[in-house]
């Protein structure tokens, strides 16, 4: 049985929440937004392990305020992470079980994603070695140059939104992790740390309420969504 191991990177600074608390704690609903994620990692049956990056000096408040809150018992560590959010998954990496077979990596600040979007990003990195959930784009995407000018239209048919969870063959997201210390290269997903390197990521089809809270604005939004769910009806 192939040994599953996830990382969620949650030591971002949130500035663009402008508020005094990291947008990773705050209260949603009454409970951390991190502990939606981690939640919904612990009762999945395709997850063994998670590893939890976070600031520099907040291991203790995470353990505290999130993960001896919810009750958790499948964190197999908290790290520091580091200056980009790239540097963070690969302190995670390093801190997961040695025999490792599949890595999960979401976000700390996406809650809203689905057991069967876990499993079917999963089942897909085993089958193709990389593996990530998007939705299509709804609106017409425009390529901008440096001058802000339009340079290229895509074509709406094939533009995806990328979303997390995100899942690999730990040893081919590893690679191309260690490549791209080697070749300075920094990028935004580590989906595009494997295509760096030439291998190929299988799309899954997400949800539009997989929303990654990053504004005050975007709160409103999963207030709603939690709303909309009822009681008890995100787990």
């Amino acid at each position: 049985m192939a040994k599953i191991g996830a990382i969620v990177p949650a030591a971002g600074s949130g500035l663009r929440m402008g508020m005094g608390t990291k947008k990773q704690y705050l209260a949603l609903a009454g409970i951390p937004l991190l502990g939606y994620a981690l939640k919904i990692m612990e009762t999945s049956s395709a997850v063994q392990e998670i590893v939890v990056v976070v600031g520099p000096g907040e291991e203790d408040y995470c353990c505290d305020a999130v993960v001896k809150k919810l009750g958790l018992n499948k964190i197999a560590a908290i790290v520091q992470g580091g200056s980009e959010r790239q540097d963070s998954v690969y302190n995670g990496l390093l801190a997961l079980s040695p025999n490792t077979d599949i890595v999960v990596v979401h976000d700390g600040v996406r809650p809203f994603f689905s057991q069967d979007t876990l499993a079917d990003v999963v089942a897909a990195a085993q089958r193709y070695g990389a593996a990530t959930c998007a939705v299509p784009a709804k609106d017409t995407v425009k390529l901008g140059d440096e001058d802000r000018f339009v340079a290229r239209t895509l074509p709406r048919d094939r533009t995806w939104l990328v979303q997390t969870p995100q899942a690999f063959r730990y040893k081919l997201l590893i690679t191309a992790h260690r490549r791209a210390q080697e070749d300075n290269l920094l990028v935004t997903d580590d989906t595009a740390l494997v295509e760096s390197i030439g291998g190929q990521v299988k799309i899954i089809m997400g949800t539009y309420e997989n929303i990654k809270i990053t504004t005050p604005e975007d709160l409103d939004v999963a207030r709603a969504i939690i709303e909309a769910a009822g009681q008890g009806g995100l787990w």
